[in-house]
């Protein structure tokens, strides 16, 4: 089997992060969210990967390479315009040829992986498996209906009013008579080739397609708030391991990973946590389900339940909570007002923060 992993979206919902990076390389506990992918079909024994790339395919092709740090052999497939999932599929065509492949969308998270799906639907005559999960808001994604024997009967883009609860997880499995199916769709009304449409397709002309209802948690990090939340649940499975320094005025609780070259002067680290390379951490708290990246300095602050990307500095004497922090942030002192705290930082912002002296 080949992989065919998307990663050609702008990523609006994540601006301004993703006005100056890719948002599959945004890291959810210090690890960009694409190479959780990568690894996650690499894991399955799936090797041969096509990357789907647009407007950030410098970057993507800078971070991932050809590969072979995973012992994979990557080759970029780039889509002008990002004109949906089945588009991505049809401009595939020539990498994916007659094999079966996995396409997994570069900005998805999910529990325990793929290996067990990926090998049935290897060893199966099926034509395709789709994963589904059941959501609060079905509104927002690809919703399947099911008959009373577990079969797919219908598939609806982003409906109004959702026929099921069941939405597409960003994970498919197809044979080549999926290229049938996206040769013939017509573009929605979004303009876009969906992939609901082909999949649709497939089972109006007698292909079979198969469910697999994961019960799992997964998460597609679109939104800060998705963001916050893949890494609340990636940092829960940390095992704890500190390869950096911790003096003897420090303390380390629950699940901790300080990483090579990290230092943590006279501070508390409460996990889950994990504190990246050549990150300093001085006179500080840093609380639960929080990552910070490399190359930063967290001095006199406390934070918890953020992302703190690479090379930011952070000196305040009031707390930080809940925020998505990008690469190259100053955030110090200031004797400006009003008294507040909650970012949401694009790359190489300087913020203000007021001094509690008066």
């Amino acid at each position: 089997m080949k992989g065919l992993i998307l990663s050609g979206g702008r990523g609006t919902r994540l601006r301004p992060i993703t006005y100056t990076s890719a948002k599959q390389l945004v890291p959810i506990a210090n690890k960009p969210v694409l190479f959780r992918v990568v690894e996650t079909l690499v894991e399955a024994g799936i090797t041969d990967l096509g990357i789907v790339v647009g407007d950030t395919a410098a970057e993507i092709k800078t971070a991932v390479g050809d590969g072979a740090r995973w012992g994979a052999q990557v080759t970029y497939i780039p889509q002008p315009d990002p004109l949906g999932l089945a588009h991505a599929v049809k401009i595939s065509e020539d990498f994916l040829g007659t094999d079966r492949f996995v396409m997994f969308l570069g900005d998805n998270v999910i529990e325990r992986g793929i290996a067990q799906l990926a090998r049935q639907f290897a060893q199966s005559d099926w034509n395709a498996q789709i994963v589904l999960t059941r959501v609060q808001h079905p509104e927002q994604f690809g919703v399947a209906v099911l008959d009373e024997e577990g079969r797919v009967v219908r598939l609806v883009e982003k409906p109004r009013e959702p026929p099921s609860d069941l939405a597409l997880v960003g994970i498919y499995m197809f044979d080549h008579n999926v290229f049938e199916a996206v040769h013939a769709i017509q573009p929605s009304w979004r303009n876009e080739l969906e992939i609901t449409d082909a999949i649709q397709y497939l089972v109006e002309h007698g292909y079979q397609v198969y469910p697999y209802v994961h019960e799992g948690w997964w998460i597609d990090t679109g939104k800060m708030e998705d963001m916050l939340d893949a890494n609340r649940l990636v940092l829960e499975e940390l095992e704890p391991r500190v390869a950096g320094y911790v003096d003897t005025s420090s303390q380390l609780c629950g699940k901790v990973v300080i990483e090579a070259g990290a230092e943590i002067i006279n501070s508390t680290i409460r996990g889950p946590v994990i504190i990246g390379e050549q990150t300093r951490i001085v006179n500080s708290f840093v609380g639960p389900f929080t990552s910070i990246y490399h190359h930063c300095e967290i001095i006199d602050s406390e934070i918890e339940h953020c992302i703190v990307l690479e090379n930011c500095h952070i000196e305040i004497d009031q707390r930080i909570e809940n925020s998505l922090i990008g690469r190259n942030v100053e955030i110090s002192r200031s004797p400006l007002k009003p008294r507040a705290l909650n970012f949401m930082l694009g790359d190489y912002s300087k913020v203000g923060v007021l001094s509690n002296s008066r």
